[in-house]
């Protein structure tokens, strides 16, 4: 029998991808998003498939979320939807909470009265790291620090679900991701510094760099190809973990490392600003991935380089 996933934030950046996994697994795929950061030419290539539909909702809306669940029936959710920004979250906590922790508990509802297998959820490495120093990485049952309202809900999501799981009976992974990169991602947010800094070589404009004055090349970060990432949900859709699992690749880059790879990408030279930290920045972020090798035998295929140069050969 054909598998039915829900995948919320489908039409975003990452959700994208994980559709296109799911479609060519097979999958019937239902898509909801309510288009706040998500394109629908995101998703075109899917529109005509058969097992593939889009919804225009939000998931916040309790009544509309439990009428879709009613009607398609999944046995799975994949929950991509989520307010995404350190920034935003501090600017606007309460935004922050009712995205991904009202979200969260809609679909959760949901779940009570229209019962799932297996659930994936979608939550951050980076903001969820621990104080790492020396050369320790940040290992799934580490303590984050939890120094934004993102980190915060996040965290409180991962434990909202483990809770559900057990009460109601269906198997989960979350899914805590390094800075995801590739196509179609749109240059906002933290994870979006790699395609700011692309916009801005590729029009000529200087960039700015925000950091600590101890971290003169700039806060660091893990960086994890967002093919690799459409492979760890294929493989927990098939394999739930019941547990936390790192999506990074292991090894730390500093930001001004990144712009200056960026540059060598494309060809160009153009200066940089620096100006003092963003509050709620992590200064140093690296995940320890070995759960997912371990539990799955994942491991990154393309590296920061590759992944750099394919976005320069597509423009």
């Amino acid at each position: 029998m054909t598998k039915k996933v829900i995948v919320t934030g489908g039409a975003g950046f990452i959700g994208s991808h994980v559709c296109d996994m799911y479609v060519a697994e097979g999958y019937d795929v239902l898509c909801v998003d309510n288009l706040s950061s998500g394109k629908l030419e995101n998703i075109e290539q899917l529109r005509m498939k058969e097992n593939f539909q889009f919804v225009h909702a939000d998931i916040t809306d309790n009544e509309r979320m439990m009428r879709l669940f009613a009607r398609f029936k999944p046995d799975m959710v994949n929950h991509h939807a989520a307010q995404k920004s350190v920034a935003a979250s501090l600017e606007d906590p309460d935004h922050d909470l009712n995205i991904n922790g009202k979200g969260l508990l809609v679909l959760l509802k949901c779940i009570q009265k229209h019962p799932i297998d297996n659930f994936i959820y979608v939550s951050s490495g980076g903001a969820l790291s621990k104080e790492i120093s020396g050369t320790e990485k940040s290992k799934e049952e580490d303590r984050p620090q939890l120094i934004s309202p993102y980190a915060i809900t996040k965290y409180a999501g991962e434990k909202y679900l483990a809770v559900y799981s057990k009460l109601f009976d269906f198997d989960y992974t979350v899914l805590r991701y390094a800075n995801v990169f590739g196509p179609r991602q749109i240059p906002d947010g933290e994870c979006g510094v790699i395609p700011i800094f692309v916009s801005n070589v590729l029009a000529g404009k200087v960039s700015t760099l925000m950091t600590y004055p101890e971290m003169p090349r700039g806060c660091t970060r893990d960086y994890v190809y967002v093919s690799d990432v459409a492979e760890a949900n294929r493989l927990a859709s098939f394999h739930p973990a019941n547990t936390v699992i790192n999506i990074g690749s292991g090894k730390e880059v500093a930001i001004l490392d990144i712009y200056e790879a960026i540059l060598e990408a494309f060809g160009k030279e153009i200066a940089i600003n620096v100006s003092g930290p963003r509050v709620g920045d992590v200064k140093r972020s690296v995940l320890l991935s070995e759960r997912a090798k371990e539990v799955w035998e994942w491991t990154p295929k393309i590296s920061l380089k590759e992944g750099l140069g394919r976005l320069a050969a597509n423009g």
